[in-house]
């Protein structure tokens, strides 16, 4: 099997020869190519030599093309910084009040030149690789996380606690749920094979489950449904201990879920139960980052084995990997998972 259908397979719920393996590796992608995150969010072609290269080195089944968490909220106004080195990240808000969200007229995402640089990247890679290596198309924020940037996260958290702002913090979200899925949509084109978005805001590090299936869910389920009238699968990364939650998460009728190292693994293959992939959770900075190859060969193996009753299944860190990640670590991650055949 070609790393294409080792996810394809996993997706659909059929074994394949070996657990696929998708890195969400941008940054250290970026920084073993010797691109700067500032070319790399300006530049499509350096993004993908970036993935070209480390498809090459490391010879995984799945791409995360990724950039940051603040080009969408660029795109509809949010004041953004750009360092030199560091991904993208909001420095601002767009609404003082909430009140604003009355007069918010339709996001054109599209205008954004971010948002251009991250789809013409995935049109590259998909016209490089076709059907052989899976391509993830990531599309920045849900509509919860959106809203957020766009009134700062601190006075998001008091809005949605006062039920006399339901009205207008369901404005700001049905703004943002445009917003999302006009990137979906544009990302469907590229010939990803898979849209995904982020929510961790709305996890339960942050936000209780009540708060969560009011404000966030809702709106997650909006974009899975756009995603699916693409007729494209559609994964759901949220971070955190996501046990509380995960029942609500496959509500949204998600086809993966990825969840990082606070959320049990075991737990969560038992409530998950075959109805949608789980994709993680090796911890990124503990035991990628900062672990020895054996303590990530360990990890992985453990990993492997829980969800060795199931097909669906793909390994992957439980968020973005680090810049400086050791390639012996990522080399051990891949390893284990190839000799282990179904």
């Amino acid at each position: 099997m070609n790393g294409f259908q080792r996810i394809h397979s996993a997706l659909s719920g059929e074994r394949p020869d070996s657990p696929p393996v998708m890195l969400h590796n941008f940054m250290m992608a970026a920084f073993e190519a010797g691109v700067s995150m500032s070319r790399y969010r300006t530049d499509p072609a350096a993004i993908a030599r970036c993935f070209l290269e480390a498809v090459e080195k490391y010879d995984y089944d799945g791409i995360v093309v990724d950039v940051d968490t603040a080009t969408l909220a660029g795109a509809v106004g949010v004041p953004v910084a750009f360092p030199e080195d560091e991904p993208a990240i909001c420095r601002g808000r767009r609404l003082a009040s909430l009140e604003q969200a009355r007069d918010l007229e339709p996001a054109d995402v599209g205008r954004y030149a971010g948002i251009q640089v991250w789809l013409e990247a995935v049109r590259l890679l998909k016209r490089h690789f076709g059907d052989e290596i899976y391509i993830r198309g990531n599309c920045d924020q849900c509509p919860f996380s959106l809203a957020g940037a766009m009134r700062g996260s601190a006075d998001w958290m008091m809005d949605i606690m006062d039920p006399d702002n339901q009205e207008d913090a369901r404005r700001l979200l049905e703004f943002a749920t445009g917003a999302t899925i006009q990137f979906i949509r544009l990302m469907a084109a590229t010939g990803a094979h898979m849209v995904s978005n982020g929510d961790s805001p709305a996890g339960p590090s942050v936000v209780s489950p009540r708060l969560y299936r009011t404000f966030a869910l809702p709106y997650e389920t909006r974009a899975v449904e756009a995603a699916h009238d693409l007729n494209l699968p559609y994964m759901l990364h949220i971070c955190g201990k996501t046990e509380p939650i995960l029942e609500d998460m496959l509500s949204s009728c998600a086809d993966a879920l990825e969840l990082d190292h606070k959320t049990d693994a075991r737990r969560a293959r038992d409530i998950i139960a075959g109805r949608a992939a789980f994709v993680g959770n090796i911890d990124p900075s503990g035991v990628l980052a900062l672990g020895t190859p054996l303590e990530v060969e360990r990890k992985t193996r453990e990993l492997i084995e829980v969800f060795a009753g199931t097909p669906r299944f793909i390994v992957n860190a439980g968020c973005a990997i680090p810049s400086t990640t050791p390639p012996d670590n990522i080399r051990a991650m891949i390893r284990v998972a190839r000799e282990r055949s179904y």
